[in-house]
């Protein structure tokens, strides 16, 4: 097997308003969209982004309809999380957790976008 790409997909109410965040604070684009589905990408982010309207009947599996959020964290390692911080606060992007740093490492904040989904940015020091 060769994998050719990576994405992840994310149930979410309002698609638009999530591409939106991540195009306007992090950087990505809009590869394709359609009613109830947006897709984004970032060349140095490694996946891309994929936003579905929650209740589209074309999604497969029903079992899996439900909405992104509880525990899902989107996350992304970069070089200055100091200067990232102090830029999305600038930006006044809901920051949900302060800039912190773990015993092993890890500094980081989160961030949530318009449909709650919690997005991480790391940088191991």
């Amino acid at each position: 097997m060769r994998i050719t790409a990576s994405a992840i997909s994310l149930n979410v109410a309002d698609p638009q308003a999530s591409a939106k965040f991540v195009i306007d604070h992090l950087g990505f684009t809009e590869k394709m969209s359609a009613d109830g589905f947006v897709s984004l990408e970032r060349p140095d982010a490694g996946m891309n982004l994929i936003y579905l309207r929650t209740g589209l009947p074309t999604f497969k599996p029903a079992s899996a309809a439900g909405s992104a959020g509880d525990g899902l964290l989107v996350v992304f390692v970069v070089d200055d999380i100091d200067a990232e911080y102090a830029r999305l606060q600038t930006e006044g992007v809901p920051i949900v957790t302060p800039i912190e740093t773990e015993e092993w490492g890890e500094r980081y904040f989160q961030m949530t976008d318009p449909n709650g989904i919690v997005v991480q940015l790391v940088q191991w020091v």
